[in-house]
């Protein structure tokens, strides 16, 4: 049990460097401090936390640093968190709210939010469903014997490619295209869609099969895209702002080239029950993240589509501003996500 005044002492401490960076000592905390208390009483109760594990000592005759399991201790347990303006919620919300007929580009407008909002790194991530299928197709001329393909999926994913034809996209050529596709793609899982499947069309277009080729490769590309998992990450180089990273943010950058690592990483969480979840230090269970706090949240939406987002820090972030504008984004884009579709 620790007492008010290690509180006090603790919360001034952790909130003193996340602003500044720098350590505190006890001649400092003793004028902080909304009661009257000696150097030496300071300096055993900062010693006890010290025993706790929640402060560190980096030079002998130095102030008191924060140790990454005070942070935690702090965000449960001490933490005030600062309310969001009315003008920021307003234009989290007009944001997101223009593209939330579309999900992928909706949490990728949120991962920007979050790197805006927090100065850290925000990320995104679609994860594939190998049950999901193609929902419609349709083939929009766009002037000379140009196409714009547009591809909808049972998931909510909407993907789209222009293609030269090199025939009049007449009302011939637009019933063949649509015959073809209703009979052989529409209801077909993503990972369905092969060349061996286009090859079947030869037996409905016939002659006009090599006509049609140019729109069923690029259906075909669509379908592959539609069917991986998709990571977009915003803003890595905020991280370089985050001074006490020091030369592990170039680790951190390494890894982060690596999207596969993230994307795993992403996917593993999805298959957990945890809903939202906050990594702070060696809580992350990669050893890439271990100087960073991590706050990543799960979406459920449409046809059981799953997603991942979030954003990645160092351990020194302002928690009180940042967690209820994190959570302000999370929570407006489940609402919006709820709205298209069962969750």
């Amino acid at each position: 049990m620790i007492s008010e005044r290690r509180l006090a002492i603790l919360s001034l401490i952790i909130e003193h460097y996340i602003q500044t960076g720098e350590p505190m000592g006890s001649k400092t905390l003793c004028q902080l401090l909304p009661y009257s208390v000696s150097s030496a009483t300071v300096r055993n109760e900062m010693a006890y936390l010290s025993e706790l594990g929640y402060l560190e000592q980096r030079h002998t005759s130095g102030g008191r640093v924060p140790s990454k399991a005070s942070y935690r201790y702090y965000v449960d347990s001490i933490m005030v968190p600062k309310s969001i303006s009315a003008y920021d919620k307003k234009v989290i919300a007009e944001t997101l709210s223009v593209n939330s007929g579309d999900p992928e580009r909706l949490l990728s407008d949120a991962a920007k939010l979050l790197a805006q909002y927090t100065h850290c790194i925000g990320f995104c991530c679609s994860v594939e469903d190998p049950l999901d299928c193609i929902q419609g197709i349709d083939l929009i001329p766009a002037g000379n014997s140009k196409a714009m393909l547009v591809m909808l999926t049972v998931g909510s994913k909407i993907k789209s490619s222009l293609i030269n034809i090199p025939c009049p996209i007449d009302d011939e050529f637009r019933l063949l295209f649509y015959e073809v596709v209703n009979r052989l793609f529409v209801g077909t899982p993503l990972t369905d869609v092969n060349l061996s499947l286009i090859q079947r069309s030869v037996l409905i277009a016939r002659e006009r099969v090599f006509d049609l080729l140019p729109v069923l490769t690029s259906l075909c590309s669509l379908c592959s895209e539609a069917s991986q998992s998709k990571l977009n990450i915003e803003s890595e180089t905020n991280l370089l702002s985050h001074e006490d990273l020091g030369n592990e943010v170039y680790k951190i950058l390494s890894f982060l080239a690596d999207k596969e690592k993230l994307i795993d990483f992403s996917k593993q969480f999805a298959k957990t029950n945890a809903r939202r979840t906050m990594f702070i230090g060696d809580e992350n269970p990669l050893y890439e993240l271990k100087n960073t706090s991590t706050i990543i949240s799960k979406f459920t939406y449409g046809n059981n589509q799953v997603a991942a987002l979030g954003m990645i820090g160092s351990t020194r972030i302002d928690y009180q501003r940042i967690i209820p504008c994190v959570e302000y984004i999370f929570n407006t884009v489940d609402a919006l996500l709820s709205k298209g579709g069962t969750k």
